[in-house]
């Protein structure tokens, strides 16, 4: 399963990116003007609320069209890992169970606790929104117009915080003639993927785009039960109506749902620490025959290749599960928004976003992946958010500015159902529900000075109040009177003010540098998962954790060379990220539950290089690399809690590998009317520790080369076009997730691998 003919190396992809000149960036535009043949297009982005070249953005940004995502395969968020240095963007999410769950990490900040007292530690913006939970953040990309992301703090222009970096995700506008697209598909795992949409232009004034999309394959991990893991099973409608009155005033309506009912994530069996806290006594483990407990026994008793023992021979391999609890993966989420934008005079524009979503979902696990029970975890979570957000936009002369006021209110019921298998008299169950009330505001600016064409100053600042509220009610159900901490609201008020500056200089046509510096803040929360009851002081000590800041100083360079033919972008940057928010599992009061923290202080250091290069109009490389050094420098971790192994100052934070390359090829021949572009897409990145512990049992432990290649077949009219394509085509075997609670009672890790090789068909139409 693993492939050692086509090994790369993070040096070879850096060899290959500055001999070749490939960029990870572009083919993939927001809105591009035509150029004339043999050289780059011009890519203008909206990062900083108003249009500008990307070229003369003074911010590290990645952005894609739809039309170029789709030639990199890139049909789900989590691909686009492989085409974003720096960007780390999982699924699987430790304790959530759920397939739409993600962990998304940019230049290592982000966040892997995916319940709702914890906020996301990268920002997530759909058509303008924030989406402010972290299950739902895994979803197809079918209707796409754009993708930027930008990669540093970005406080001072969104309405949300975003301490880690933003992914903005823009939607297809409705057309101006009646028409539409649709799309379909099959292959591996009995894949069947659909698409249609539809423009409806009513008058000169109002037009309407309905899609709906479906898609369903087979899970690649089979449970002894028969049960497939990893399935997909998901299908959305929506409908976006956009009304123009006059050249002065825009409204825009959307609403969407999506609908998601899976058998349940892909995880396996990692490892089980047979020395685990709690003791054990041979009636737990009687069908191990003659040999007293099966684990946690002293000494420990050699691996028994018999099902009803929880010891090393669980382990089936990256695709098969010996789990026989019953699982789901559900999600139901729908929302809608209203954005208003009004030009008020030739200087000065006005805007409005106001939204409402609703999430229902579920995420039942077997965390141990055995056929005991050893833990078990069932969550169902309904919440809802809504947010205004008001903007003021200026641009006059050499001055451009933005004002800005938000505010978000969220609300949750988490219901959680924890089964374990104590000493004896039998299982345990633990009831961790938790409603969470939560609200921020925010009050931003920011403002663009040129002096002169070439020269020019960025400033500007945000305040932040988060509320943080969690209504805890947890308990034994042997023993629901007797609360693990006592039954209340509590909250607290989290606040921070955060500068951003910078400076650019445009040395020519072909060169600009720029330097700048920005803060970024995350409000802090409280714990809502123990599973004994706390002391006062261990309650008053872990029960709520910190907010968290990051300080990033960053220099960076944009050239367009060769007669803009080569465009390669790069960056350097320095953050220090204090009182990180940390998600680990130790022995009791946590327990076995995922327990935050603040762990101190990290250094993060790091460069970014994208570039294209298009020597002729059919051929076409591009290419990325990604370099970081991130690590604990400090713990500041509280006495009264219990460390676990593993947790130390030099750690690598999670989801920060060193190393992190893209290289693509694209050629385009042609034989009379029709074209063929043969692409191949190949994405490399080391070593990758999934918990701020670095657990060997549940990294990535070693680099690993992902190959996806494409034939497209269309007519010069475009009207059609045929897709062969296949992703991981070498059929790696890699992890992508991992979870551990080796040091807790339950002694168990699990890991997700990424799905074996894909071949697919898909066919567009356009009427």
């Amino acid at each position: 399963m693993h492939n050692r003919m086509a090994r790369v190396t993070p040096g070879r992809v850096l060899l290959i990116s500055l001999a070749a000149a490939g960029g990870g960036a572009v083919k993939a535009q927001a809105p591009a003007t035509e150029a004339p043949a043999g050289t780059l297009e011009e890519i203008t982005v909206t990062a900083r609320k108003v249009t500008e070249n990307l070229q003369d953005t003074p911010v590290a940004i990645s952005a894609f069209s739809g039309d170029a995502l789709e030639k990199r395969q890139v049909f789900e968020t989590t691909k686009l890992t492989q085409v974003v240095p720096n960007l780390q963007f999982s699924n699987n999410a430790p304790l959530a169970g759920n397939n739409s769950s993600s962990q998304v990490f940019i230049r290592g900040i982000g966040q892997t606790d995916p319940t709702s007292t914890v906020d996301p530690g990268v920002g997530l913006y759909i058509d303008d929104v924030y989406i402010g939970t972290a299950v739902g953040g895994t979803m197809e990309l079918r209707d796409i117009a754009s993708i930027q992301v930008l990669r540093g703090p970005q406080g001072t222009l969104f309405g949300r915080n975003t301490i880690g970096g933003a992914v903005l995700i823009t939607t297809t506008d409705p057309g101006d003639e009646y028409g539409g697209t649709i799309r379909g598909g099959f292959g591996s795992d009995n894949l069947v993927n659909g698409f249609v949409a539809f423009d409806a232009p009513f008058s000169d004034t109002f037009r309407a785009r309905f899609t709906a999309g479906a898609r369903k394959q087979d899970g690649y991990v089979l449970r002894s039960d028969g049960t497939d893991l990893g399935d997909t099973n998901t299908y959305t409608l929506t409908g976006k109506f956009v009304w123009r009155p006059s050249a002065q005033f825009t409204g825009k309506f959307l609403a969407d749902y999506t609908n998601a009912d899976e058998n349940g994530s892909p995880l396996v069996f990692a490892a089980i620490n047979t020395s685990a806290t709690f003791p054990r006594v041979a009636s737990f483990d009687a069908g191990c025959p003659g040999t007293g407990p099966a684990w946690n026994s002293v000494p420990a008793v050699p691996n028994i290749n018999d099902p009803r023992c929880a010891n090393g021979f669980q382990y089936a391999g990256p695709y098969r599960n010996n789990g026989t609890t019953p699982l789901t993966s559900k999600l139901e989420n729908w929302g809608g928004s209203l954005n208003l934008v009004y030009q008020a005079s030739d200087s000065f524009t006005f805007k409005s976003v106001s939204s409402y979503r609703d999430i229902a979902w579920k995420g039942n696990r077997d965390a141990d992946n055995t056929p005991l029970t050893i833990l078990n975890t069932l969550y169902d979570v309904k919440g809802s958010q809504w947010s205004q957000e008001l903007q003021g936009v200026y641009q006059a002369g050499s001055l451009t500015g933005v004002l800005g006021a938000y505010y978000f209110k969220q609300d949750s019921t988490d219901v959680v159902t924890v089964e374990l298998n104590p000493p004896p008299p039998g299982i345990q169950r633990d009831s961790d529900n938790n409603v969470v009330d939560n609200s921020s505001w925010a009050l931003f600016t920011q403002w663009t000075y040129k002096f002169t064409d070439r020269f020019s100053l960025t400033a500007g600042g945000r305040y932040t109040e988060d509320r943080k509220g969690s209504y805890p009610d947890q308990y034994d159900f042997a023993n629901p009177s007797v609360k693990q901490v006592p039954l209340q609201w509590y909250r607290d008020t989290f606040s921070s003010f955060t500068p951003s500056g910078s400076l650019s200089y445009r040395w020519s046509d072909a060169a600009m540098t720029y330097l700048s510096y920005s803060e970024g803040f995350k409000g802090g929360g409280w714990n809502s998962h123990f599973n004994s009851v706390l002391t006062p002081a261990q309650q008053a000590a872990l029960q709520e954790f910190k907010q968290e800041t990051a300080r990033t100083i960053e220099a960076g360079f944009k050239l367009d060379l060769a007669g803009h033919t080569f465009r390669l972008n790069g960056a350097l940057f320095k953050s220090d990220y204090k009182d990180m928010q940390i998600t680990y599992r130790g022995p009791a009061p946590a327990g076995v539950a995922p327990f935050l923290t603040n762990a101190g202080k990290a250094s993060i250091d790091g460069a970014e290089l994208e570039a294209t290069w298009a020597p002729t109009v059919d051929l076409r490389f591009d290419a990325s690399l990604g370099f970081l050094d991130a690590t604990i420098d400090r713990l500041d971790i509280s006495p009264l809690a219990v460390i676990p192994p593993g947790l130390q100052v030099g750690n690598a934070l999670p989801f920060a590998p060193r190393w992190q390359g893209h290289f693509g090829v694209a050629y385009t021949a042609h034989s009379g009317t029709l074209s063929i572009t043969p692409r191949l897409d190949v994405a490399n990145q080391s070593r990758t520790f999934f918990d701020a512990t670095n657990t060997p049992e549940i990294a990535q432990l070693g680099d690993y080369t992902v190959f996806n290649s494409s034939l497209v077949f269309a007519p010069e009219t475009e009207k059609w076009q045929v897709t062969l394509g296949a992703n991981n085509l070498t059929n790696k075997a890699y992890r992508i997730a991992g979870n551990s609670s080796l040091s807790t009672g339950s002694g168990y890790a699990e890991v997700a691998y990424a799905r074996p090789r894909e071949l697919f068909v898909l066919a567009n139409y356009k009427f």
